[in-house]
């Protein structure tokens, strides 16, 4: 039989690897690889199908699809996020997985990429598309529907989802994903299961899949109309702010963002994900809004007519549980590329479009306009307020075992601007975000769209990645509590493995610091949140004996190289030699100090809405909802 010349015979999974190994995402003059590799856990469902194209791959032609080990299928996901992140989601790592249990631990990344708008390809392998070996192990069985596996959990989680059933689907599925993966509106976790037969089954390839093929990024303009209604109304204001969201970074709108700001004066304030869309000292930057916000920025929110929300998904922590924003009659400008974000919350003037190209429009249609003279005294009048409660935060208390804010301010002083501080669980995002001092666009790396506890170190190693693609050395500084250390570590060992720096600090506090203190406020007195031995009597673990887990050594061995901060006096000063040590070394490092969970970070006015019950027989509960019914009463049911 002739052979044809135009198409290549090749297991699915081979064509896969190939085809993905020449996909460019091109913005502008940049062009880079959208899937510079991928990760993998081989288990019987993608031995012999993506592992065996990846070891082929990697035999013939090293550079097409390199391939990544990783300790955990959740933490390859979350590689992939830290280090779309840190190339402002024009590039990120495919993850394959085996059936069963290895897709299902690929979930929670899913839904943490899609939350984050941030792009992640996962390739969890799935049972026999045949049937003829049904069941195979690890296979979920419904009486009702045999042909659901465990990869239809990935639907709901997914922003795109698709199974090759036969080989010849490969091609329409595989260009889709990658419309997904890099379309700023629509993209998160793109997912296509393999059922691990199919995998491994050939077919005639046509060349022109194999080629290389760019996805050049859309920058979407503002239409006329739209952005004279969101001029219109910022020309009318008095007391504008703007929220500055995650799409800014994304765009690359800092510098317009900057230049707007300094011809009207209009005050920034920024949510988790828009950290870095100014400097920290810029004299509109009033940091951090909402429920973990600053003071500064509260208060200027409090009494804005004009919210100016620029890229953000408007999450109740940036909204304060809508309670942030009380004037009356305030307007909201919402400018996303998303239609799904620009309406939120009720808005009527939404801006369809690029951060960027909106920024840069608004810039020009606002030549006139500034600020009056009294709300620009008072912009910084209330910066300057704010700025002096950090410095007297970070101050060292000389206590043996120091606050967070003392620990962050040490970390604060020993890094460099262009450092990355990636965190993302517990009480470290709030008291990050309302008091680091963001030096660089992609110094600040908080995931807290999904918050989700265990994403540092692996989240870091994706950052670090990220950054080394870059051509960029700057260290990366992962803050975790021991809570969120315990529900994953293992990445520290692929760490070690390739011998990728990270300085990670760990917090010592026997429990959950964050969760301990919000349940103290709703009068639940702390219960479940301290990490101690069972009392059998009192049948719960609130009792004074520590557990003897000692997590320095956990981490030494792993090969990690541990500095253990006693505590004592001098802590605060030991932690800055600690950090100095660790800069100063090409590996990779864990820090571990003790601290005092009770000595909580200066408030910022925020409030965010956890239910308190109504009825309770504990007066702590009764006290709690007492103070929730009163703040409750302030909430507003739509913003715009």
């Amino acid at each position: 039989m002739a052979t044809n010349p135009r198409t290549k015979r090749m297991t699915v999974s081979q064509a896969l690897v190939e085809f993905l190994g020449h996909q460019w995402t091109v913005d502008g003059d940049h062009r880079e690889r959208t899937i510079p590799g991928m990760f993998g856990i081989f288990g019987h469902g993608n031995v012999a199908g993506l592992g065996q194209a990846l070891k082929q791959a990697n035999s013939l032609q090293p550079d097409l699809m390199p391939y990544f080990q990783a300790r955990n299928e959740q933490a390859m996901v979350h590689q992939s996020v830290g280090y779309a992140r840190m190339h402002r989601r024009l590039g990120t790592f495919a993850s394959a997985a085996s059936v069963g249990p290895g897709a299902a631990n690929m979930l929670t990344g899913a839904a943490l990429a899609t939350t984050n708008r941030l792009p992640a390809l996962l390739l969890p392998s799935d049972t026999f598309a045949t049937r003829v070996a049904d069941p195979v192990l690890q296979q979920l069985e419904l009486p009702h529907d045999i042909g659901i596996t465990v990869n239809d959990a990935f639907r709901p989680l997914s922003r795109f989802f698709d199974r090759v059933q036969r080989p010849e689907q490969l091609f329409s599925i595989a260009l889709a994903a990658m419309r997904v993966l890099t379309d700023p509106a629509e993209t998160g976790a793109v997912t296509i299961a393999l059922p691990e037969d199919v995998q491994a089954e050939t077919v005639d390839v046509p060349l022109e899949f194999l080629q290389n093929r760019e996805w050049h990024l859309r920058r979407p303009l503002p239409e006329r109309a739209a952005l004279a209604r969101a001029v219109a109304a910022i020309r009318g204001a008095k007391r504008p702010i703007i929220i500055a969201g995650g799409g800014v970074i994304y765009s690359n709108a800092e510098e317009a963002l900057r230049l707007l700001v300094e011809a009207t004066g209009i005050p920034v304030g920024t949510s988790q994900a828009g950290g870095g869309s100014l400097v920290w000292d810029h004299p509109q930057n009033v940091g951090a809004i909402g429920a973990t916000g600053t003071t500064a920025a509260n208060r200027l929110a409090a009494e804005a007519d004009v919210v100016i929300g620029i890229g953000t998904r408007y999450s109740d922590f940036t909204t304060a549980s809508r309670t942030a924003f009380q004037a009356e009659g305030v307007t909201f400008v919402n400018v996303n590329v998303a239609s799904f974000d620009a309406y939120k919350h009720g808005t009527q003037i939404a801006v369809v479009a690029d951060a960027r190209e909106t920024v840069e429009a608004l810039h020009d249609e606002l030549a006139r306009f500034r600020v009056a003279a009294d709300y620009a005294e008072t912009i910084r009048r209330e910066k300057a307020a704010w700025d002096a409660t950090v410095d007297a935060a970070f101050e060292p208390s000389g206590l043996a075992l120091p606050g967070q804010a003392e620990i962050i301010g040490a970390v604060q002083s020993s890094t460099q601007p262009e450092d990355v501080i990636v965190q993302a669980a517990g009480s470290l995002p709030g008291d990050l975000h309302k008091l680091w001092r963001v030096r660089d666009a992609l110094g600040y790396h908080v995931e807290y769209a999904f918050s989700c506890m265990g994403y540092e170190i692996a989240g870091g190693l994706g950052v670090k990645r990220g950054a080394e693609a870059s051509g960029s050395d700057r260290d990366v500084v992962v803050m975790v509590g021991d809570g969120s250390y315990l529900m994953l570590h293992t990445e520290l060992v692929t760490a070690v493995a390739e011998g990728i720096k990270l300085i990670v600090v760990l917090i010592q506090n026997h429990g959950y610091a964050s969760i301990g203190h919000l349940s103290e406020t709703v009068g639940s007195e702390r219960f479940g949140t301290w990490y101690r031995s069972l009392d059998p009597e009192a049948r719960n673990f609130q009792g004074e004996e520590i557990l003897p887990v000692d997590l320095a050594a956990n981490a030494r061995s792993y090969g990690v190289d541990v500095i253990e901060v006693e505590p004592g006096a001098s802590s605060i000063d030991d932690l800055r030699a600690a950090l100095a040590t660790a800069k100063a070394s090409d590996r990779t490092t864990l820090i571990h100090i003790n601290s005092d969970p009770l000595l909580y970070a200066p408030d910022g006015e925020g409030w965010w809405d956890v239910p308190v019950p109504a009825v309770s027989e504990l007066p702590s509960t009764q006290r709690a909802y007492e103070e929730y019914a009163e703040i409750k009463a302030t909430q507003k049911p739509l913003l715009g």
